[in-house]
C-alpha cells in the first residue's frame, strides 16, 4: 500500500450519510458534520482487530475512503473531485461500549488501533463517476451491505469542498465517506471483508476485498485513568442495527407513539380546574390519580399535556458511572420530548436532590414540550421559572443528579409522587395539585368537569344572593328543578 496511506495526515470521518442509514437511525441530519480519527488506528488488508476484554459491541461500517492527492483548501463542489487521487475500501470500525461518554467526538469508541483498515488495492478517483460507486460488506460470507453513492444525504465531492472551507486538506488525507444500513455487531472469530467498485462503468474498477479478523483482547480498560466501558439498550440497538437484531424486546407503546392530544379537548382541559376533574374521576372509580407533594414553580401556571415518562433509580456508585454519565436516559428524555408533551420524572419522592435544571428546561421548552412534573427537587430554580416552562416539583434543592439518583429509564410506566403514570396518559395541573388522566376518560372527563363548573357557578351566584347552602350544595330535588329552568330559559335567577 502508498505511504500516504500507512500514515495519512488526518482521517476525517462522517457520522451519517447515506439515506439507508438515516432511516434506519430515525434521524436525517440537515448538514454533515464529521470526526476525526487518529493515524494509528490505520490497518491493512487482511489484518486482524481486537475486541477489548469487557466489552461486547464492537461494530464493523463498509466505507468508501478517499485518498487526497493534492491541496484543497477552500475549493468549489466543482473543483474538488480533482484533488482526489485515489478511491479505496475501508472498514470504519466502532466500540460501542465508550461510545456514551465521548458525546459525538468517537475519540475513543473509533480510534483503537486497527479500527480504520484501508484497500488493498487503489481506484483512480479520475476514472470513475463520484455518484456510482458502490460498497458492500460480507461478514463470514453473508452479504450485509449494498449500497451506492446516489444514495447518499451529502454527495462526495460536497463533502471534499465542505471539508476544505475549515481546514487545508493534504496529499494523503482520508476522507471516511459514510456507512449504508446493515453495519452491526461483531464477535471473535467473525471475519468482514469491505469492497468497493464502479459497477456501471465500462471498465472494471475494485478496491479488492479488505479482509478483517476480529480476535479476542485479553487486556481490560483501567478505570482508575478514565470512564469504563458501559452499554446500555439503546446502544446495544444501535451497533446491531435494531432492537430486533439485538436480541430486545419490542419498545412499549410511548407517549412520542400515541395519538397527540386533540386541540379541542386541550382547550377542554385547560379550561377545567383539577379539583373538578379529580371528582369526575372519583364518580368513574378512579381514586389514585393524584401527584402528590408538588406544585408549580410560577404561581397560577397550568399545566396540560400528555405524559413521557423518566424514571430514576437509587443512586449507586457502580450504577452512576455506567449509566449516569455521557448521553444517560434523562439527557434523552428532554432531548426527544415532543410537543404538547410533559416529562414525568420518577424520583422516588425525594426532594434532596435536583431532577432538572436550566439547560434541561430550556431544551425542552424548545422543543415545545408542555412542562414537567417530578416529584424530586429543581436546580437552578430561579432561572427554570424566568425560561417559562410550567414545572411542577417539590421544591428547590441546589444538589446535582448523582446525589441521590441514576437515571434509568425513558418511555415506561413509572410511580411520581405515589401515582402510576404510563407513557401517553394525559397530565393536568394548576394550583390545586397535578392529575392523571387515563386517555379513554379523558373527553368525558373533562365534559364533566366543565359542566361541573357551570353548575358550581350558579351556585356561587345563589349563595352570594344570600341563600342558605344547606339544599343547595349540594342541590336537592327543588334546586335541582329550579336550575334546570334556570339553564333553559338562560336566567341567572332563582
Amino acid at each position: 500500500m502508498p505511504a500516504p496511506i500507512d500514515r495519512p495526515g488526518k482521517i476525517i470521518a462522517i457520522h451519517l450519510n447515506y439515506r439507508s442509514r438515516a432511516d434506519q437511525r430515525g434521524r436525517t441530519p440537515a448538514a454533515p458534520s464529521y470526526f476525526f480519527k487518529p493515524s494509528s488506528s490505520v490497518a491493512g488488508t487482511d489484518g486482524v482487530v481486537e475486541r477489548p476484554a469487557g466489552t461486547e459491541l464492537l461494530a464493523f461500517e463498509g466505507e468508501i475512503a478517499l485518498i487526497i492527492g493534492t491541496p484543497a483548501r477552500r475549493v468549489s463542489v466543482e473543483d474538488a473531485w480533482s484533488h482526489v487521487a485515489w478511491v479505496t475500501a475501508s472498514n470504519d470500525l466502532g466500540l460501542y461500549d465508550l461510545r456514551a461518554n465521548d458525546k459525538g467526538s468517537n475519540v475513543r469508541s473509533k480510534g483503537g488501533d486497527g479500527y480504520t483498515p484501508l484497500g488493498p488495492e487503489l481506484i483512480p478517483a479520475a476514472e470513475v463517476d463520484p455518484t456510482q460507486l458502490r460498497v458492500r460488506a460480507w461478514v463470514n460470507g453473508d452479504l450485509r451491505q449494498d449500497d451506492e453513492t446516489g444514495d447518499l444525504l451529502f454527495p462526495l465531492p460536497q463533502l471534499v469542498a465542505d471539508l476544505s472551507q475549515h481546514f487545508t486538506l493534504e496529499p494523503g488525507d482520508v476522507i471516511l465517506t459514510g456507512t449504508p444500513a446493515g453495519s452491526s455487531v461483531i464477535v471473535p472469530g467473525d471475519v468482514v471483508v469491505i469492497e468497493v467498485d464502479a459497477p456501471h462503468s465500462s471498465k472494471t474498477f475494485s478496491s479488492g476485498g479488505l479482509r478483517t479478523t476480529v480476535v479476542q483482547g485479553d487486556v481490560p480498560f483501567d478505570g482508575a485513568l478514565g470512564s469504563l466501558p458501559a452499554v446500555d439498550d439503546l446502544q446495544r440497538a444501535e451497533a446491531w442495527g435494531s432492537r430486533e437484531a439485538a436480541g430486545l424486546a419490542p419498545e412499549a407503546a410511548t407517549a412520542a407513539t400515541a395519538p397527540a392530544l386533540d386541540p379541542a379537548l386541550r382547550e377542554k382541559l385547560l379550561a377545567a380546574p383539577t379539583a373538578g376533574l379529580s371528582t369526575q374521576l372519583r364518580k368513574r372509580g378512579l381514586h389514585a390519580c393524584f401527584i402528590d407533594g408538588v406544585s408549580a414553580n410560577v404561581p397560577g401556571a397550568k399545566i396540560v399535556g400528555t405524559a413521557k415518562t423518566l424514571r430514576f433509580v437509587p443512586a449507586r456508585e457502580d450504577l452512576f458511572t455506567t449509566h449516569g454519565g455521557g448521553y444517560n436516559a434523562q439527557k434523552r428524555a428532554f432531548d426527544a420530548v415532543e410537543e404538547g408533551e410533559v416529562i414525568v420524572i420518577e424520583a422516588r419522592g425525594d426532594a434532596s436532590t435536583g431532577t432538572l435544571g436550566d439547560i434541561l428546561a430550556l431544551r425542552a421548552k424548545v422543543r415545545g414540550a408542555a412542562g414537567v412534573v417530578t416529584d424530586g427537587g429543581v436546580r437552578d430554580y430561579a432561572a427554570v421559572a424566568e425560561i417559562g416552562l410550567p414545572v411542577f416539583s417539590q421544591g428547590a434543592h441546589p444538589s446535582v443528579l448523582g446525589r441521590k439518583h441514576v437515571p434509568w429509564d425513558v418511555d415506561v410506566t413509572i410511580a411520581c409522587g405515589g401515582a402510576a403514570v404510563q407513557p401517553g396518559d394525559i397530565i393536568v395541573g394548576d394550583s390545586d395539585g397535578v392529575i392523571v388522566i387515563p386517555p379513554a376518560l379523558a373527553e368525558e372527563v373533562a365534559d364533566a368537569a366543565l359542566a361541573q363548573e357551570e353548575e358550581d357557578a350558579w351556585i356561587a351566584e345563589q349563595v352570594e344572593a344570600g341563600h342558605p347552602v344547606d339544599g343547595l350544595f349540594p342541590m336537592d330535588a327543588a334546586w335541582r328543578a329550579t336550575y334546570d329552568a334556570a339553564r333553559a330559559t338562560g336566567s341567572e335567577e332563582a
